[in-house]
């Protein structure tokens, strides 16, 4: 695997905490973190172990093992560094003589907010090595920066092979077990540079602390040195030898990975997080919580396609208890915090995870008992009537039967950025893709509640006659414009896949559907998803560059989104009749280059977004869900040709 600054590695704790780098060793955002820690999962997170210098020493020469990035540019690179692989879990290998090596290897443990680091010669060892670790640690909220102050704590408690530094009240205590010899040396290392955050336009400097250092002597007899880090109370452990403790852990962990031998379907487990007594699912990391909009849509991929669904059943009987309404909150609420409800579509894709789940239970007949099928329907049936009768901002059963929705200053689909209180995509009126899931969520309520059945009928004729473009070729991406009668917007979007692929229903078929899925190949389609505007149209953007304001101006102007490879490649094999030969066709020209992108920057994962112009670099979030998600659904269901 290459060794660079721009590949990502991420170990996740199942919590909403993880240890995160680059495969280099150096960190280049401020979320990368040896020991990042949710103090109320998934939330609350603080970064309390940063990172590392480490060196081995020999015959007088000292060899570094890590690598460090200081303002204004100063890199310090590991000297022999020779490679780098990610299975089962991320490892290093450095080159110190001819026929010895060093294996370095980082690890966290499923459900605990600890991380297991350790170094370990292989091949001839004639003389003794001096492995020196310095530890980085700071305590700080984990969207901030650090910097030096008079308040940190360096001063530790010991006990046994255990040290614990409690840099600030109201944070977990730093707890450190070794078999290594610890000198106080308390410093601060000032200046760390984050090169993705400067690229951001945001905070980029960081100060840290290090506190002392933690020497090992390694020989034949003696040949790992191992280092472990904890948050207090966030761990499980045992009265065990440190070295009879991580051999536990870490043949246990071992076990537990290679029972998902498809490293797709394995990488989909770091988004499932504990909730309360419960499961969600993070959007994104390192900096993004559990979102509504992203739950549903990705739980149709890491959920249901990857065989998880006793998680999915219990993320979406928890999420049935926030209806208010009508409405689902598109960002889950936090201890103390209220919901918020500012999303029209999430609570139409609940509807349509919450009827592939109930699909999938009519083969699994103890997956969803009658009590909580009850509830997904009563949450379904609360949501269609809020809906009906009109809900929060606008959002409203039209004389159509169609779906209104809107307010100037509010952004309510997923294309919702805003920049200096201006909605860069406001869309209000009636949204393509937000019909194409009104109209499936109404076929998935009228399977128990035929009220449905005609509101159905009268929005599915009214679709195709107030959306289709006949001089582009395409369908508008909002009619109604701003709940103006017969004022359309013919922006070529990829929001119009949906009316063909990516939900149960298509709503489109015919010549018309061959059109729409043409178009949006021709116009939008990239090796890397779909652009959210074409190239020749007004306010197109081809990179996503700069500060927040240009970042944020640019998010859905070009801007391509891996996840919209999923509606566009099953709107294709549609088109081409579902038939095995088309499918095949599909993996080849499509799938393959998506499933190329779990190489590309978050490995193993498939990053939030990308440029919109070659060579389509990989931007935003490194590991997103939804994009997981639908190269998921893509590979377990939409291309599988085999029942």
């Amino acid at each position: 695997m290459e060794i660079s600054d721009q590949h990502e590695w991420l170990e996740a704790d199942g919590l909403g905490g993880f240890a995160s780098s680059t495969t280099s060793g150096i960190r280049t955002r401020r979320y990368h973190a040896l020991l990042l820690t949710a103090t109320t999962p998934p939330a609350g997170r603080f970064v309390l172990v940063n990172g590392f210098d480490a060196w081995i020493e020999h015959g007088g020469t000292k060899v570094w093992l890590s690598a460090q990035r200081y303002s204004p540019d100063v890199v310090g690179k590991n000297e022999c560094l020779r490679d780098f692989q990610f299975q089962p879990w991320p490892q290093w290998s450095y080159r110190l003589e001819l026929d010895l090596w060093l294996d370095h290897e980082i690890f966290v443990p499923h459900g605990q907010s600890l991380v297991v680091i350790s170094w370990r010669l292989s091949g001839r060892v004639d003389d003794g090595y001096a492995l020196t670790v310095k530890p980085f640690l700071s305590g700080r909220d984990y969207h901030s920066t650090h910097h030096q102050n008079d308040a940190f704590r360096f001063e530790p408690s010991t006990e046994a092979d255990t040290i614990k530094w409690q840099p600030y009240s109201g944070i977990p205590a730093i707890v450190c077990r070794s078999r290594a010899t610890y000198h106080h040396d308390p410093q601060w290392y000032r200046n760390f540079l984050y090169i993705k955050e400067q690229e951001r336009g945001l905070d980029f400097l960081e100060d840290l602390a290090a506190p002392g250092e933690l020497a090992w002597q390694l020989d034949s007899a003696n040949r790992e040195a191992i280092l472990t880090f904890h948050a207090e109370g966030f761990a499980e452990l045992d009265n065990s030898s440190l070295a009879d403790w991580v051999a536990e852990l870490r043949q246990s962990e071992r076990e537990r990975r290679i029972k998902k031998s498809d490293v797709i379907q394995r990488s989909a487990e770091p988004y499932f997080v504990r909730r309360g007594t419960g499961k969600s699912i993070i959007a994104g990391y390192p900096w993004f919580g559990d979102w509504g909009r992203d739950t549903f849509i990705s739980i149709r991929g890491l959920g249901i396609a990857s065989g998880e669904l006793e998680v999915t059943r219990d993320i979406l009987l928890e999420w049935a208890n926030h209806v208010s309404e009508g409405m689902l909150p598109n960002l889950f609420p936090d201890r103390g915090a209220a919901p918020e409800y500012n999303s029209v579509d999430a609570s139409l894709w609940f509807i349509i995870a919450a009827g592939d789940l109930l699909h999938a239970a009519s083969t699994h007949p103890r997956l969803v008992d009658d009590t909580g099928a009850q509830k997904l329907k009563a949450a379904i049936e609360a949501i269609l009537s809020g809906y009906q009768k009109g809900t929060r901002f606008r959002i409203y059963q039209d004389e159509d039967g169609l779906l209104a929705a809107g307010v100037p200053g509010v952004q309510l689909t997923w294309m919702d950025a805003k920049v200096d209180g201006k909605v860069i995509t406001p869309r209000v009126g009636k949204p393509v893709e937000v019909q194409a899931l009104w109209i499936n969520a109404l076929a998935i309520g009228k399977k128990s509640s035929p009220q449905w059945g005609p509101v159905f009928e009268k929005a599915r004729q009214a679709f195709e006659s107030r959306f289709w473009n006949e001089s582009g070729q395409q369908l508008f991406d909002v009619v109604d414009v701003d709940h103006q009668p017969g004022v359309t917007d013919s922006a070529t979007r990829p929001n119009q896949i949906f009316a063909v692929g990516g939900l149960p229903l298509p709503v489109l078929s015919g010549p018309r559907a061959r059109q729409v899925v043409d178009r949006v190949e021709a116009k939008l389609w990239t090796p890397s998803g779909l652009r959210s505007l074409a190239q020749d149209e007004p306010g197109f953007v081809p990179h996503y560059i700069g500060g927040p304001f240009e970042r944020d101006s640019a998010y859905h102007q070009g801007t391509v989104w891996p996840w919209l490879a999923g509606a566009f490649i099953e709107a294709w094999v549609r088109v081409r009749g579902n038939t095995p030969e088309a499918k095949q066709e599909a993996r080849e020209r499509y799938f393959a280059s998506i499933r190329a992108l779990m190489t590309e920057s978050g490995l193993n994962h498939v990053s939030e977004i990308a440029d919109a112009v070659e060579p389509y670099t990989p931007r935003g979030c490194p590991f997103q869900a939804w994009s997981l998600g639908e190269l998921l659904r893509l590979d377990r269901m939409v291309l599988a040709t085999e029942p």
